[in-house]
């Protein structure tokens, strides 16, 4: 069973579709990045999975109960953080989250230990005493995590977690998700790509209220270019062959769909440019020992995700010639 489903979920507001017939998974032990533009629909459709709203039509669960069914069931299993963290500024960290423990039905010693647990988790022991309003917002969202963590869920449902921090509060929340995605399922919604690249297995992108890519970063890469993205080049020199016998080479290894010379920066040097269904970097490298080949170059395109978005949410060939896909 999945920690999470969606079948054919929609959620409007009044005319406004704000989701429309999504459907996915995740599978326990994963972390997923919700990715997407602003108004995209990652909000409502968190807000659905944490029983805050309802959908219109489709099916949402956790841990297989759906959340129109039993809402209080699902709360008990899952931590939500809001992109607005859900701190009262005039309590201490200690005497708040023992309140939200007592909320979730921890009894007295519990709600020690579970304070102590999600404090040193969170690295807040040694601000327990300190009132909330005086911390940094890094330690207020340090803060909302460990309110989300104290009752021990499996699920994670994370908001814009990073929203408004500073670059070093960013990496020290990605760090700790990390870390806490190692025993937890998370989901977690944002508009940041390098958060998902650095945070999350797995992406899903909405734009619109529809999903319109699912996979690991490397998958959806590879998937909007027809094929994974491999560049080699050799030294000057060293091919003595025509360039066209080593392309055939190249052509022939199983998995290529395509090959093509490309013009590369050194002078004399032999560069190309391989589309294939797999990582072929180890036959390249081989090809180029067997024939006495010296290879300058040989890496993998994995930097383009912002591309990738730019072509999912708006439908824009970035390559710069305009052409809608």
């Amino acid at each position: 069973m999945a920690a999470i489903e969606v079948r054919d979920m929609v959620r409007n507001y009044g005319s406004f579709v704000a989701v429309d017939r999504i459907s996915f998974e995740v599978q326990r032990g994963e972390i997923v990045g919700f990715l997407g533009p602003n108004g995209a629909g990652k909000t409502t459709t968190m807000k659905v999975l944490t029983g805050f709203l309802a959908p219109s039509s489709g099916f949402a669960a956790i841990d297989g109960i759906d959340v129109l069914d039993d809402p209080i069931a699902v709360r008990s299993r899952i931590g939500y953080l809001p992109e607005s963290a859900p701190v009262y500024r005039d309590m201490r960290v200690l005497d708040y989250l023992d309140f939200v423990a007592r909320v979730r039905g921890l009894a007295r010693a519990e709600r020690a230990a579970a304070v102590r647990r999600v404090a040193t988790q969170c690295g807040l022991s040694e601000r327990l005493s300190q009132g909330i309003g005086s911390l940094s917002k890094g330690f207020r969202q340090r803060v909302g995590l460990a309110q989300a963590l104290v009752h021990s869920p499996d699920i994670l449902i994370l908001d814009e977690p990073t929203s408004g921090l500073d670059p070093n509060q960013i990496v020290e929340i990605r760090n700790l998700i990390r870390e806490i995605g190692r025993q937890k399922t998370v989901i977690l919604s944002t508009h940041i790509l390098s958060e998902v690249q650095a945070t999350c297995d797995r992406v899903i992108i909405i734009s619109g209220g529809q999903i319109v890519a699912d996979g690991t970063t490397d998958e959806i890469m590879a998937r909007q270019r027809g094929g994974q993205l491999v560049q080699a080049v050799y030294a000057p020199g060293s091919v003595k062959l025509p360039a066209a016998v080593i392309l055939e080479a190249v052509q022939a290894i199983p998995g290529v769909q395509r090959a093509t010379l490309i013009q590369v920066a050194e002078p004399e040097a032999a560069g190309f440019q391989v589309i294939a269904e797999r990582d072929v970097r180890a036959e390249l490298f081989q090809l180029a020992a067997d024939r006495g080949l010296h290879m300058l170059e040989l890496h993998r395109e994995t930097s383009s995700l912002e591309e990738v978005f730019q072509r999912v949410t708006t439908g824009l060939d970035v390559a710069g010639d305009g052409t809608k896909i």
